[in-house]
């Protein structure tokens, strides 16, 4: 099979889709139509990627690639570049980026890989690593703004890491969370709304970085944790109205006993191999 006739197939496809006798609705299409499906492309992938179905993950990843060869020939309609161009750029930067894998760079450890990718990046836009006391840019530049917060937070605090700036330890993480916690409380007895506000906030940042120390995407891990929620709290759905009672009816008490009948079926039926949410990510 012959890959580059079949991106080509694609393209050619998009390009008839976009031409005169092509589809009314991709014709009216614009970048700024597109942002919305592209952002929920991204996130079908994540379903996919949470799910076990190759078919499922192959699907998505397809309908994440139209996006890409769709923004590809608007482009190209504007005279600014091809999918051609996209291809020939993300190859070379990232040959440029692992001097250790196409070069002679010695670079034995993912931190190592992590820093020089910083350093490689200064040097492509002609300045100073951002750690460097004569760089006017900051190690946080490139961070979209409009990263869900939690991964945002996540970046920030990864990319701070890469430097030193970390807690020693899980167990001073462990601690630091104990004190917001503390400190939220505090917030809530004095009914202070805008204290909670940021106490609230601090509280989730720790918690995104005891997940970033133990090498867990906070991401992946809430996302499983909403999962595991919501099938819990439809089978305590169901079983109240099964019933014939509607859960205002229920008391917080049954309700516990029916979350605890869950989870003892969740185990009961679980494999012994059972992973636990991925998680790892490259920051």
């Amino acid at each position: 099979m012959n890959s580059k006739a079949d991106i080509q197939k694609l393209v050619d496809l998009v390009a008839r889709l976009r031409g005169e006798n092509g589809c009314p609705w991709d014709r009216e299409q614009t970048r700024e139509t597109l942002k919305p499906m592209l952002i929920e492309e991204a996130y079908e992938v994540l379903d996919a990627l949470d799910g076990a179905s190759p078919a499922e993950l192959k699907e998505e990843l397809g309908d994440l690639l139209f996006q890409v060869v769709f923004h590809a020939q608007i482009a190209q309609e504007k005279g600014e570049f091809r999918l051609a161009d996209i291809i020939d750029r993300l190859h070379e930067k990232m040959v440029r980026r692992h001097p250790h894998v196409f070069g002679g760079a010695d670079l034995r450890t993912a931190d190592d890989v992590l820093r020089n990718w910083e350093d490689i990046k200064a040097a492509e836009r002609g300045t100073s690593s951002a750690s460097s006391p004569d760089s006017g840019k900051s190690l946080l530049d490139g961070i979209p703004s409009r990263l869900p917060a939690l991964h945002q937070a996540y970046q920030m605090t990864a990319k701070a890491s890469r430097v030193g700036f970390d807690w020693p330890d899980l167990e001073a993480i462990l601690e630091k969370l104990k004190e917001e916690a503390a400190e939220t409380l505090e917030a809530h007895a004095a009914k202070d709304q805008s204290r909670l506000v940021d106490e609230a906030g601090d509280l989730l940042f720790v918690a995104v970085n005891v997940a970033r120390f133990l090498g867990v995407d906070p991401e992946t891990a809430l996302r499983h944790s909403n999962r595991k929620f919501e099938r819990r709290f439809r089978y305590v759905e169901a079983k109240i109205k099964g019933q014939g009672r509607e859960l205002k009816e229920a008391s917080l008490a049954e309700m516990d006993a029916l979350w605890d009948e869950a989870k003892k079926l969740e185990s009961d039926s679980a494999p012994e191999d059972d992973p636990s949410p991925p998680g790892t990510p490259r920051a």
